[in-house]
């Protein structure tokens, strides 16, 4: 991404990918670095984790403890970061549907191009946590007319997530999608559907609407290949703990390696981390010297 950036054209290149023949696909970032590094991998898309956010910025679960105008500012730094299509979790709107439409108008300031708001109360919990508790279907159905109401873009995708699965059963959730959906929301979300039977049946009982699955590592949803969610018409899969999960385990072994051994030497020999020069070219300082020398000041005329 580069640093001198045109205005936001990501909405209309998420609405043309998800009227292509093939799923976006979106790994999880949390944080701008990432970000890059899944753009640098050829995704469709990034998709900011408020899981993943939760624990970069406060080293804590996904159980609502972030705020509206940290997750705004998060997602910020993510668009500014990549040229591709940022989506991005908006959790519960932070509040009721007037506290929704302030979070769509930020969240698109932000530049992201798509946005998910789902149906718990808070304090929300993460989506494969237990203990979560929803709000009535009503309740959610204004804030997704709400959020759909406020959107200057029409491009920007407003996205319902129903955690109603793990609470009251999948025919509650399925209910509610529908009711989502005839809300306006334009993808729709059903949180952690617990066996490939309850896939299957939620890609059958909403056909003809755009689909998101969230691929989660241990979570309550089983395995499933890629190949099986595309021939069931799901629109978009995201993958929001992959790069936090194997961040996690890496740093672990490097810093373990530097206590027990005093240096970086071992580390650096079998390759387990980048040379500065590879990194810092990664993170664009070719571009920064480029710039500077563009834009330095001239020879003193006076």
């Amino acid at each position: 991404m580069a640093i001198l950036r045109g205005p936001n054209a990501s909405t209309g290149r998420l609405r043309a990918l998800l009227d292509g023949d093939a799923p976006v696909l979106a790994a999880g970032a949390y944080d701008a670095l990432s970000a890059r590094l899944i753009e640098a991998a050829g995704f469709d898309a990034v998709y900011l984790t408020g899981f993943g956010a939760s624990a970069s910025l406060l080293g804590r679960p996904d159980v609502g403890l972030l705020t509206q105008t940290e997750m705004v500012d998060h997602a910020g730094r993510l668009a500014d970061a990549v040229a591709v299509p940022l989506i991005a979790d908006a959790d519960t709107g932070y509040g009721n549907p007037l506290n929704v439409i302030r979070t769509v108008q930020l969240y698109e300031r932000a530049g992201v191009a798509a946005l998910h708001l789902e149906d718990q109360a808070a304090p929300k919990k993460c989506g494969h946590l237990t203990g979560k508790v929803l709000v009535p279907a009503t309740e959610h159905e204004a804030r997704i007319r709400a959020a759909v109401a406020a959107r200057t873009d029409p491009d920007l995708v407003i996205i319902a997530r129903t955690d109603a699965r793990a609470v009251d059963g999948l025919d509650a959730a399925l209910d509610r999608a529908r009711r989502y959906a005839d809300a306006g929301a334009d993808v729709l979300f059903v949180e952690a559907p617990q066996s490939l039977e309850e896939i299957d049946r939620v890609a059958t009982e909403l056909a003809g609407k755009r689909l998101l699955f969230n691929w989660v590592e241990g979570g309550h949803t089983p395995p499933v290949s890629l190949q099986h969610l595309t021939d069931r018409g799901f629109r978009i899969v995201i993958y929001p703990v992959s790069a936090l999960f194997a961040a996690s385990r890496a740093v672990r072994a490097v810093v373990a390696s530097i206590r027990a051994t005093g240096t970086p030497e071992a580390v650096m020999a079998d390759g387990s981390v980048d040379t500065f020069s590879d990194f810092v070219r990664f993170i664009g300082v070719d571009e920064v010297y480029e710039l500077e020398s563009r834009f330095a000041s001239g020879p003193d005329e006076r």
